[in-house]
């Protein structure tokens, strides 16, 4: 029997995506970014199933773990996997991380020939799956992306009570799992972040597409740090760090971008046509996945109170299962259009809505959408009344609450 961590807070929302999938001939890929917890969900799936037989054979793989550093390639993989194979039974596989394997597209193809295994893995770059996996799995995966913690799973992590001393350490530190072990003080939290973020900036992206220009990456993230929520193209951006003496072609610019997206480190959004239900190929903007590491590198500032409203807003929204995009109406802007079953949402942020203006201005965007769908402001505000005409008004921590 598996030892698992003798600590291990439960992600039940992740749990509950996969259980319909356990022990269905697809194999399940948990990607994300780095320390957001995919390596503890394999532990929580690996526990469910032991719940229900103790002697279930497990075969677990985690390539951060230098006792697996000699498994390299596809047939090192495979071998492995038919080796500690139970006969006659169904065998639960899972491989932690397994972008570090050369070629493991071939292994998951052939090992998911085999009717007694049950296939996992993780993975910390989101390219693996529209090359290694997808191009050889067509249709016989499914990926669930797994996110830094919610809100609610914060306040559990941490027993924290919902107020609003939670919701701040929440904005400023962000939900990477592991703080739940350190004291929540900016010089000991913020350290532990840096130091996240130099592992996926060097081992997710300099490393991995052999980055001539690291010194100009980490220009680019910190641009992205101080203009989170902008609308850019990536030849706004090359003009822009021209203008600070930084020069960099916008056709590298876009490269490095995408590098970084792969990583999970930032989200690229594009711009969507309210009325024509199209995307525009031009505009995009960048929020990052952990606030706390954009904090960690580029400081919690005051001044920022609104882009980090912003992002922790496109960040639930995420969580909550959501295709989001940025709404154009025009010459007008809708934060956000969320895409879901066939079903639309519609998402206005605003710190506070106190000022007539403001609030003539969030409103008026949302009612010139010609459709019913459902229409939310959220603002720092504490607002409980009735909704305007049929737009509702929701505070920042009843949201995340949702």
């Amino acid at each position: 029997m598996m030892n698992l961590p003798k600590s291990l807070n439960k992600r039940s929302v992740y749990l509950e995506r996969v259980k319909p999938f356990i022990g269905k001939g697809l194999i399940k890929v948990f990607s994300g970014q780095r320390r957001v917890g995919k390596s503890y969900l394999l532990f929580q799936i690996i526990q469910f199933l032991q719940e229900s037989d103790p002697d279930v054979p497990i075969i677990y793989i985690n390539k951060e773990d230098l006792e697996f550093s000699w498994i390299k390639n596809a047939q090192d993989l495979h071998g492995y996997v038919k080796n500690k194979k139970v006969s006659g039974k169904l065998n639960y596989v899972f491989v932690d991380e397994i972008q570090d394997i050369e070629g493991f597209g071939d292994a998951l193809r052939s090992l998911l020939l085999d009717e007694e295994l049950d296939i996992y893995c993780t993975g910390s770059n989101a390219n693996m799956l529209s090359g290694d996996i997808s191009g050889h799995l067509s249709g016989r995966y499914i990926e669930i992306i797994v996110y830094s913690l919610s809100y609610v799973e914060f306040l559990d992590f941490h027993t924290l009570e919902d107020n609003g001393d939670a919701l701040e350490k929440y904005l400023k530190y962000g939900g990477l799992p592991y703080l739940k072990h350190l004291e929540l003080k900016d010089a000991i939290v913020f350290e532990y972040l840096k130091s996240v973020y130099n592992t996926i900036v060097y081992r997710d992206v300099i490393n991995r597409y052999a980055v001539r220009n690291p010194g100009f990456l980490e220009q680019l993230v910190l641009f992205l740090a101080r203009n989170t929520g902008s609308l850019f193209s990536a030849k706004k951006i090359s003009d822009f760090l021209k203008a600070q003496k930084i020069n960099m072609a916008h056709n590298l610019v876009q490269a490095y971008t995408e590098y970084l997206t792969n990583a999970f480190l930032v989200h690229k959004v594009s711009r969507y046509d309210v009325i024509g239900k199209r995307l525009f190929e031009i505009g995009d903007k960048f929020y990052f996945e952990n606030l706390g590491i954009r904090h960690g590198i580029w400081g919690y500032r005051l001044e920022d109170k609104g882009k980090i409203l912003e992002n922790v807003v496109y960040n639930h929204l995420l969580f909550k299962g959501y295709e989001v995009k940025i709404g154009t109406l025009g010459n007008e802007e809708i934060d956000f259009v969320c895409l879901s079953a066939g079903e639309t949402a519609y998402f206005q942020v605003a710190l506070s809505i106190h000022e007539p203006k403001t609030l003539e201005r969030e409103i008026g965007n949302l009612q010139k959408i010609p459709d019913n769908y459902e229409k939310t402001v959220i603002t720092l505000d504490k607002f409980e009344g009735n909704s305007v005409e049929g737009i509702k008004m929701m505070d920042l921590r009843s949201f995340l609450k949702s």
